[in-house]
């Protein structure tokens, strides 16, 4: 969704595709378009943060929720007024947010309020004294945004233990009983603000990460059978990372094969990724045997390339596919394969259409 609303990917024949802008933002430095994004979802209107919220019901109803976006723009001015650095209790931040008038209001009106409810329409109802407290409603808006949004784009650390059971400020209201909890964010219980958020946020011009700690040489030892040995045992992560390319064969042994590594190449993973690994991590240079089988995996890489998906165009026969690829506007849009048989990009089906009707021969 945040890549959605900034515009870095895209719906494309059932599957979120990067789009132009994406991955032009694969080459620019991570803090900008991390910064970017929240700009861009501040100012998004693809869905309400508070129908992930769905023990309030009746939100769909017309004429009950205000515009997010305003509400949206609160939440991250109430980030701004965090201290960087210092941990904030989320009833302390509730209490600075009401203080200081910064107040996501959700319903349009008291009207609005009745039609929200927890479990009945009637008995359930919000809009009765009492049954809508700043936190049941403005508090769980508040929570998600920071949940959903704000912590997993990385601009705050976050406590956070089992929601149920974490926040009883619905208990009160009708139905109140039947629930563990209201949202899966009631578990959210402290937020720091990091220099990262700081700098989306705009407290701060620029972004600075932390570099990653130098990591000690000489912790495996690769062999020329292919094993990859750790006898003083590895981290979390190395470990992971070698169950990644290798096949696990005891608590301190891997084995790197063909099938191993093309298997992590396929998930996304790339070999150099590995040989930076091995480059700080193990104690003697690479055996020729690995150094032979790495090299040849490289050399299969690529072979076959997955380019995205197309529309097939079948024609009528093969004159109309010689007609159509012969048509100046229709030329650039699409390549013949085969005899009857047209290939059509996403991005240019809809020319592609427009351009057929012109030809006199709408596409089915």
């Amino acid at each position: 969704m945040l890549l959605q609303a900034g515009g870095l990917a895209q719906l494309t024949g059932g599957r979120l595709a990067l789009t132009s802008r994406g991955r032009t933002a694969l080459t620019r430095p991570p803090h900008l378009t991390i910064r970017q994004l929240w700009q861009r979802w501040l100012n998004n209107s693809l869905l309400d943060e508070l129908s992930r919220v769905e023990e309030i019901k009746g939100q769909r109803s017309a004429n009950v929720l205000t515009v997010a976006k305003p509400r949206r723009k609160l939440v991250s001015q109430a980030l701004a007024d965090l201290a960087p650095g210092e941990w904030t209790s989320i009833d302390g931040l509730f209490g600075e947010m009401r203080a200081t008038g910064l107040n996501p209001v959700v319903h349009r009106s008291e009207r609005a309020l009745w039609k929200l409810y927890l479990q009945d329409p009637q008995y359930g109802s919000l809009g009765y004294d009492g049954h809508h407290g700043w936190s049941l409603l403005q508090g769980r808006y508040t929570l998600t945004v920071l949940f959903e949004y704000a912590a997993t784009l990385g601009l705050i650390d976050i406590e956070h233990v089992a929601p149920e059971g974490a926040r009883d400020d619905y208990r009160g209201n009708w139905g109140g009983d039947y629930l563990d909890r209201l949202s899966r964010y009631d578990g959210l219980t402290a937020v720091r603000l990091n220099p990262l958020g700081a700098y989306a946020v705009g407290l701060t011009g620029d972004y600075a990460p932390t570099p990653a700690p130098a990591l000690p040489s000489g912790r495996v030892t690769v062999l020329a059978n292919f094993d990859i040995v750790a006898l003083d045992g590895l981290p979390s992560a190395d470990a992971l990372l070698l169950g990644t390319f290798a096949d696990r064969k005891s608590d301190r042994v891997w084995t790197l094969s063909t099938a191993s590594l093309l298997s992590a190449l396929d998930r996304g993973h790339t070999l150099d990724e590995f040989l930076r690994y091995l480059d700080q991590a193990a104690s003697h240079p690479l055996p020729q045997t690995v150094t032979t089988l790495l090299d040849d995996t490289a050399r299969r890489t690529g072979r076959l390339r997955d380019t995205g998906q197309v529309h097939l165009i079948e024609c009528e026969d093969e004159a109309l596919a010689a007609l159509v690829v012969s048509d100046r506007r229709l030329r650039a849009l699409c390549t013949r394969l085969g005899e009857r048989h047209l290939v059509v990009s996403p991005e240019q089906l809809q020319a592609f259409r427009k351009a057929t009707r012109a030809l006199g021969c709408p596409l089915g």
